[in-house]
């Protein structure tokens, strides 16, 4: 496909995006039941997808510091999640600054943001009927994401976007079926896959434009930066404090999901789609590589 068809395409795609949210869409307000007590058993996330699933640690803890990890860990996605949100939706703002406004591309782009608002307000919600606290990325994240938001344009601020919600989409999947999880995560994680699935495909079409026809040097810089940043986010989205919180020795635990496998196995099978499309975006140069790997995202 040449960069003339990848422009041309442009409004369709949205437009269609733009049809798709018109008659699939949620409330969170009305979807979620807000008020149903929570199950004693229910875990927060599927068991497999906890950070010390599959180390011995997971094997000495009991059933009561399972169920709890998983529902700090929940919240710790979603507060990592809110954060993200609301970066992307300071880098769209910016992205579509006095651009057309009857352009379907501009239409679909608040559309996004009008969802991510509902979605931020959803996981607020779940982590506060879950009784967690807010877990926050460390402070030199908080910081250099500062310089992101503000910075950030083109096929860098729409990748940096995919990363996050490919990884959480897949996750989320998971949770939406998963029979011992929580009707609240349950419920919530189909509403974001769901209306996520518009939000990937707007990314990857941003970023098909922006890469048409660009010199090897963009390519070589926009995939570093892009990897950078989901070095970040992979990083930030169980925080340390979650071990602590259910009573466990934090040092030991940060050192058995180091070396859990399982984990990382996880996460490789997770990313594969997302790899697969950077790699034919030719946004997979080798420091890129090498920052995925580290976080066994390949």
């Amino acid at each position: 496909m040449t960069a003339a068809d990848v422009h041309d395409a442009g409004p369709e795609v949205s437009r269609r995006l733009l049809e798709s949210s018109a008659t699939l869409s949620y409330d969170p307000a009305s979807e979620i039941d807000w008020n149903a007590p929570l199950p004693d058993g229910a875990y927060g996330l599927n068991p497999e997808w906890s950070t010390l699933y599959g180390t011995p640690l997971w094997d000495e803890m009991s059933e009561r510091q399972r169920v709890a990890l998983t529902r700090h860990e929940v919240c710790s996605i979603m507060s990592t999640g809110i954060w993200f949100e609301m970066i992307l939706q300071q880098m769209i703002l910016r992205d579509q600054y006095v651009k057309d406004p009857a352009n379907p591309e501009f239409q679909f782009a608040l559309t996004e943001i009008a969802d991510e608002c509902r979605h931020s307000i959803m996981f607020a919600r779940t982590c506060e009927k879950l009784g967690v606290p807010a877990y926050f990325p460390r402070r030199h994240v908080v910081e250099l994401a500062r310089l992101f938001k503000s910075t950030a344009s083109a096929e860098v601020a729409y990748g940096g976007t995919l990363v996050a919600e490919e990884v959480l989409d897949v996750m989320q999947r998971d949770w939406m079926r998963g029979e011992n999880v929580l009707d609240i995560v349950r419920t919530s994680s189909k509403i974001h896959v769901v209306e996520e699935s518009r939000h990937m495909k707007f990314a990857r079409h941003e970023i098909r434009e922006h890469m048409a026809g660009v010199s090897p040097t963009r390519r070589y810089t926009s995939g570093a930066l892009i990897a950078v940043v989901a070095y970040f986010i992979v990083n930030s989205l169980v925080n340390e404090g979650v071990y602590h919180a259910v009573g466990l020795d934090t040092r030991r635990a940060v050192a058995e999901v180091a070396a859990n496998e399982h984990r990382k196995s996880m996460m490789r099978n997770a990313c594969a789609g997302l790899m697969e499309f950077l790699g034919e975006s030719g946004l997979l140069p080798r420091p890129a590589v090498a920052l995925y790997q580290r976080v066994h995202m390949i």
